[in-house]
C-alpha cells in the first residue's frame, strides 16, 4: 500500500513539480492549498492538482484566522524585521502548516512535504512548526533530497519538466522571479531581482501603483482600534469592521495611492543575504495608525519596555518561532501592554505617504493643562529644579575625576 502524504500546494512551479515528483515515488498525495487571500482562482489550482495526479485536494479557507490571531497579533508589537521588512510571508507559514498538520491527523499520516528550498526561511518555518504540533513529523523536503537536487539545479530545469510533464505553470524565462501573495502583502524574490543593483520593473507589481502614478488628491481614513486590535476603518463614506474586510479595504485604498512598497537586502536565518521586494499596503496604514495611539494611550515605561522585546519577537516570527514557548511568554506581556491601546486615528494618504493627522481616545493620557505651553496649568515648572540636579549629581562627581578638555 502506498505511504501517503500531505503536500502544502500553491498551484506555482515549484509545488506542481514536486506533486509529480511526489507521485513518481510512489506516494499518494494529499494536496493542502491554503486560501490567504492570495487572489486566486483556487477552484483552477484545485483542478490543476487533480490533473497532475494528486489523490485528493483540500481548499482551506483560513483568512479569517490569518488575520485576526497572526496579522493582528503582529500588529499588537508593531513587529518589524531589521526594521523594514512586515514579514508578511513569514508569519503566513505556520497558520499554513497547523492547518496541514490537521490534515495529516484526519488523513491517518504523519508524512508532510512542502516546496521550500533548502536556501530559504520558509523550511525553517515550517518544519519548526511541523516538529512542534506533530512531535512525531516525517518531513519530505524535496530541495534537501539527493534525487531531486539531482535532477533540478534551479527554476530553469524544473521549467523544462514542467513543460515535459504538461504540468501547467505562471513562471516563464522572461519573468522568472518568484511570488508569494496574501491578503497581508505580495512578495518578490529570485530570477531577474538577484542582482541587488537592478530595479524591480514596475509591471511586476499588482498591489500597488508606483507614488508617481498615485491620485494627485489625498485620502482621508479613520482607523478605530480596541486594546490594540483595529475594529472598524472609515474612509469617503464607507465603514468596514470585520478583519478581513478591515485589510482588504485598506489595501485597496493604500494601494491606489502607492503606500507600501519596500526594497530591501535582508539577513536570512540560514545565513546568507537575500533581495526580497514587497507589497503591504494595508499593513502598512495599520501599522502607523498603531503606533500612533500607543503614543496617546501607553504608558512611557511600558511602551519603552515594550520597544526592548519588538526586536526580539520579530526575530522569532521571521525564524518560524510562532509556537515555541519563548513567543507565549514575550506576547503575553504584549497583550498586557495593550489594554489602553483604544482609540481613533485620522490619517491621509499621498502619493506613498502615510500622514497622521490627529488621534483621540477615551483612555488618552495626554493632559493639555499639564502640557500646554500657554499655561502654568497643573505642573509647578520649579519641580524641574530638583528633578535636574538629581539627575546631573552623578555627572558633576564623574567629571570631577575627569574634566573635559575645553
Amino acid at each position: 500500500m502506498a505511504k501517503k502524504v500531505v503536500l502544502a500546494y500553491s498551484g506555482g512551479l515549484d509545488t506542481s513539480v514536486i506533486l509529480k515528483w511526489l507521485i513518481d515515488k510512489g506516494y499518494d498525495v494529499v494536496a493542502y492549498v491554503a486560501d490567504l487571500g492570495q487572489g486566486e482562482d483556487l477552484g483552477k489550482v484545485k483542478a490543476k492538482a487533480l490533473k497532475v495526479g494528486a489523490k485528493s485536494v483540500y481548499v482551506e479557507d483560513l483568512k479569517g484566522e490569518f488575520v485576526s490571531d497572526f496579522v493582528f497579533r503582529a500588529l499588537k508589537c508593531n513587529a518589524v524585521y531589521e526594521g523594514r521588512y512586515l514579514m508578511g510571508t513569514s508569519i503566513a507559514r505556520p497558520i499554513i502548516a497547523k492547518r496541514q498538520v490537521d490534515i495529516a491527523r484526519k488523513e491517518k499520516t504523519n508524512v508532510v512535504s512542502h516546496g521550500a528550498t533548502g536556501k530559504g526561511n520558509d523550511q525553517v518555518r515550517f518544519e519548526l512548526t511541523y516538529m512542534t504540533l506533530m512531535p512525531d513529523a516525517e518531513i519530505i523536503a524535496p530541495w534537501k533530497e539527493d534525487d531531486f537536487l539531482a535532477a533540478f539545479q534551479g527554476r530553469a530545469d524544473m521549467l523544462a519538466y514542467a513543460a515535459k510533464n504538461g504540468i501547467d505553470v505562471d513562471a516563464t524565462k522572461k519573468k522568472p522571479y518568484s511570488s508569494d501573495e496574501n491578503i497581508m502583502h505580495k512578495s518578490f524574490e529570485a530570477g531577474i531581482l538577484e542582482d541587488p543593483s537592478s530595479a524591480p520593473p514596475n509591471d511586476m507589481f499588482t498591489k500597488s501603483v508606483s507614488p508617481r502614478d498615485a491620485p494627485d488628491r489625498e485620502t482621508k481614513v479613520s482607523v478605530t482600534f480596541e486594546k490594540g486590535v483595529p475594529v472598524k476603518v472609515e474612509s469617503g463614506g464607507a465603514v468596514k469592521a470585520k478583519p478581513v474586510e478591515i485589510l482588504a479595504f485598506l489595501n485597496e485604498l493604500g494601494g491606489k495611492n502607492g503606500v507600501g512598497r519596500i526594497d530591501m537586502v535582508e539577513n536570512r536565518f540560514v545565513g546568507m543575504k537575500s533581495r526580497g521586494v514587497y507589497e503591504t499596503p494595508g499593513y502598512t496604514i495599520l501599522r502607523a495608525a498603531h503606533m500612533d495611539l500607543e503614543g496617546l494611550t501607553m504608558d512611557r515605561e511600558v511602551m519603552h519596555l515594550r520597544d526592548m522585546l519588538v526586536p526580539k519577537i520579530s526575530e522569532l516570527m521571521y525564524n518560524g518561532f510562532w509556537y515555541a514557548p519563548e513567543m507565549d511568554f514575550l506576547m503575553a506581556a504584549v497583550d498586557e501592554s495593550q489594554k489602553s491601546v483604544s482609540g481613533t486615528v485620522d490619517m491621509s494618504l499621498y502619493k506613498g505617504n502615510v500622514t497622521i493627522e490627529g488621534r483621540k481616545s477615551g483612555e488618552s493620557l495626554y493632559d493639555q493643562d499639564v502640557a500646554s505651553m500657554d499655561v502654568h496649568g497643573k505642573y509647578n515648572q520649579k519641580d524641574s529644579i530638583g528633578f535636574i540636579r538629581l539627575n546631573a549629581l552623578r555627572l558633576r562627581m564623574w567629571a570631577a575625576k575627569h574634566p573635559r578638555k575645553a
